[in-house]
């Protein structure tokens, strides 16, 4: 099997371009994406059928069985019980980080209607999570078949140590951010 094509790219492109901007010493300095963790959320009240059908609906679009989170503590406002399950997660490593990233890059961002780029914003610590409205964007997910659309939480995870590194790394990996109009452009308009 080959290795992933973003993979491939961080090793020949990317991490030779952050040497070369950033100057650093050792190899190991150069910042890195470590895991992709997803999740999803399901309302307490909803039956067992919606979150059977998210776990389907995560296992297409990452290739990996998520776990079922459950509630650690009971909040009656919410109608919610200790050890309730409310959601999925995945946390995604090597060969299948990279193939996801590829194909949200690639495949599931652009199909966004009025699509004009993520937040640039992150964590203060070098890591970016984005937050998608609706699951329907994979390919893999019919819009027929769902009577709910739920949304997904992607945390990019990276050894970065600054957000201006992580923003840098994922930019290199083709990550749409949106770009930020100068003042002084519409100013002069």
């Amino acid at each position: 099997m080959s290795q992933p094509f973003l993979k491939k790219k961080y090793l020949e492109e990317i991490r030779p371009a952050l040497i070369k901007s950033r100057g650093y010493k050792n190899i190991h300095q150069v910042p890195r994406l470590e895991k992709i963790v997803i999740n999803s959320g399901v309302k307490a009240t909803d039956d067992k059928s919606v979150l059977n059908d998210l776990v389907k609906d995560i296992a297409a679009i990452t290739g990996q069985r998520p776990v079922i989170t459950k509630a650690r503590k009971s909040i009656a406002n919410f109608k919610l019980r200790q050890g309730m399950p409310i959601g999925v997660k995945v946390t995604l490593r090597g060969e299948m980080m990279y193939h996801f990233l590829y194909r949200l890059i690639a495949v599931a961002l652009p199909t966004i209607r009025d699509f004009r780029g993520v937040e640039t914003k992150l964590d203060g610590q070098g890591n970016y999570n984005l937050g998608i409205a609706d699951i329907t964007i994979f390919p893999e997910i019919s819009v027929e078949t769902h009577k709910t659309h739920p949304g997904l939480d992607i945390a990019f995870v990276t050894s970065a140590e600054t957000d201006d590194e992580g923003r840098e790394l994922l930019r290199l990996f083709g990550m749409p951010f949106r770009r930020r109009e100068s003042t002084t452009q519409t100013a002069a308009a």
